[in-house]
Formats: C-alpha cells, structure tokens, sequence
C-alpha cells in the first residue's frame, strides 16, 4: 500500500474524531473530561505527524522548498503540539473547550492542505514503487502496536 493512501486512510480517522469532538466538546461538564478527549487527539496526532515528517515530507523537501512551504508544514505540527501543551495547562472549563474546538480547526485546515497540497504532489513527484517501500516502512513502524 502507498503511503499516500495509508496516510489519507488516517485522516479519516482524524476527520471522524474531528466531528465527534466538534459534537460533543460543548456538552463536557468538566475541564478533566476536555483535558481527556484532547489526550485522544494528541495520541493519535504524534504517531500520525511523526509518521508524515519522517517518512513522508523529508523525501519532498525539495519540492516544499521550491513552492515556499517546508517550513510551513512543519511549523503547522509544531503548532498542534504547542496548542496540546496550552490545553494541558488549562485552568477553566470554558478556556478548555475553546482551545480544544480552535485545535481541532487548526488540524482540520492542516489536513485539508495536505489533502489538496502535499498528498497529490507526492503521487506527482514520487513514483510508485518509492511511495509503496514508505507504505512498507509506516507499516514496520506500525507493527509493535497491531500485534
């Protein structure tokens, strides 16, 4: 399997938990719920972001660079992981839910970008047999937790 579908399988998964947050973030009666739901997120967003930096956008820096964007995309994960750390730190339910629902916002603009951006310049750029041996290697990395 291509990376690329490997990684839009799994923003699926983001954008169904995305709308499952979206539902139910307004109606948590406490700041511990919100700080728990926001812990499912970052679970699943580190592997997720380790995954694309390491096997995915590394191989296609040059073409980042070349339309202005590397360091963009990276700044977007890092800024993920800096709203992660402020929501951690959250002192009221109501500045909880605010920066849970800005957070999942943000991470939706960032996949619809790489979704309409990176995702079909790597099919462009990359050719088969390269974007199958990255599928390989997530699936090396993956292979710990599905067992």
């Amino acid at each position: 399997m291509k990376i690329t579908e490997i990684l839009m399988a799994e923003h699926a998964v983001f954008h169904n938990l995305f709308d499952h947050l979206e539902k139910t973030v307004p109606h948590v009666k406490t700041l511990a719920e919100v700080k728990s739901l926001a812990a499912t997120f970052e679970t699943l967003h580190r592997a997720h972001a380790n995954t694309e930096d390491d096997l995915f956008i590394d191989p296609l820096q040059h073409c980042f660079e070349q339309i202005g964007q590397y360091e963009t995309f990276h700044d977007e994960h890092e800024e993920l992981d800096h709203a992660l750390v402020e929501l951690r730190s959250a002192k009221s339910l109501k500045s909880g839910k605010k920066l849970l629902l800005t957070l999942v916002a943000a991470a939706r603009n960032h996949l619809d970008k790489e979704e309409r951006i990176v995702f079909p310049m790597a099919e462009r750029v990359l050719n088969a047999k390269t974007l199958t041996d990255l599928g390989n290697q997530w699936m090396k990395r993956r292979e710990p937790a599905l067992k």
